[in-house]
């Protein structure tokens, strides 16, 4: 547990690294996939992800007790940011995300949520007065082209407007991660983070769905996919267990191996992941032209993320004794 429990900077092992990445991005990938059946079936997004948080917050709690023994002052001292992090980069993400499924396909609203680099760069144009670099400019204007394109909007088509609103509320919680995970100085390890973050949100969306703000429905049926039935407690598992618990911990692992800024560029291959897992477990493919829309959306945020300048915008400094953050999310 050491290597994820504790806050220290590791010597790099690139190609182990890589493939630990690349588990995590296909981990988070999978939960649109699992959620849209629960969903199908006569699950509210708000219960499905109360579910997940639920599994995924059990699962961290001992760890997190773990890496937190001499560390709760940190934790105090940081209350606002947890809070935060925890109601609005977990919670208000994969919420919004869940809510997106529910109406158009996961790859889809996957990679609306990733154009968050994008979100990033813009605040802290605005509120910081970091103007982008024109590399990331032209990658801002790709990536608007792909999803004009992936929308179908010059095709006439109806766009679903209500589960766009939800994609981009779902990329709002992201670009809110990666500004509240360049907080290095915090000394709260990026494993406690997380635990915290989805304990805080499952109790608040229990909460929520208690008195009445949040609708919560389930069902106990079986649940269908595009290979047969299964019950309902598989893909509810499989969401907390593989798509959150493990695949957070993958994230942790990873970054701390290859460095947050290359472990965020192979963090996209969860777009093609959450794509992969829609055809496998529900049928759902992308036209040719929302195909091309979806590579001009990737291609743009990997042209912002190559201009971000040598010491990232989306990273302060660091102590080396806390150098190193999850930049993965929902």
């Amino acid at each position: 547990m050491s290597t994820v429990t504790h806050d220290v900077a590791r010597q790099p092992r690139v190609g182990i690294g890589v493939a630990i990445a690349i588990g995590a991005a296909f981990s988070f990938g999978m939960s649109g996939a699992w959620a849209r059946g629960l969903i199908d079936a006569g699950w509210t997004p708000g219960a499905a992800v109360t579910a997940r948080l639920w599994v995924g917050a059990i699962i961290l709690l001992v760890p997190t007790l773990i890496v937190l023994r001499g560390r709760w002052a940190a934790v105090r001292r940081n209350i606002g940011m947890v809070v935060a992090y925890g109601l609005v980069s977990v919670t208000a993400a994969q919420l919004c995300y869940f809510q997106a499924v529910a109406r158009m396909d996961v790859g889809i609203a996957l990679l609306i949520e990733y154009t968050a680099p994008i979100a990033v760069v813009i605040w802290l144009w605005l509120r910081r007065g970091e103007r982008p670099t024109r590399r990331s400019a032209v990658g801002a204007v790709i990536a608007f082209a792909g999803l004009v394109l992936m929308l179908d909007i010059v095709t006439g088509a109806d766009a679903d407007v209500v589960g766009i609103l939800w994609a981009l509320g779902a990329m709002v919680g992201a670009a809110s991660y990666f500004l509240l995970s360049a907080r290095g100085d915090t000394g709260i390890p990026p494993i406690a983070l997380a635990g915290l973050g989805l304990l805080l949100g499952a109790v608040g969306l229990t909460l929520a769905g208690i008195v009445g703000v949040l609708p919560m429905a389930w069902t106990t049926t079986d649940i269908a996919y595009r290979f047969g039935r299964v019950p309902w407690f598989l893909p509810v598992i499989a969401i907390g267990l593989g798509a959150t618990a493990l695949a957070y911990v993958l994230g942790i692992v990873s970054t701390r191996m290859l460095g947050s800024r290359l472990a965020s560029f192979i963090a996209l291959a969860e777009v093609v992941a959450a794509m992969l897992f829609g055809w496998l477990l529900l049928g759902q493919l992308p036209d040719l032209l929302q195909g091309v829309g979806a590579l001009l959306v990737l291609g743009g945020v990997v042209l912002v993320k190559l201009g971000e300048p040598a010491a990232s915008a989306f990273v302060e400094p660091v102590p080396a004794a806390s150098s190193d953050r999850s930049l993965y999310t929902i």
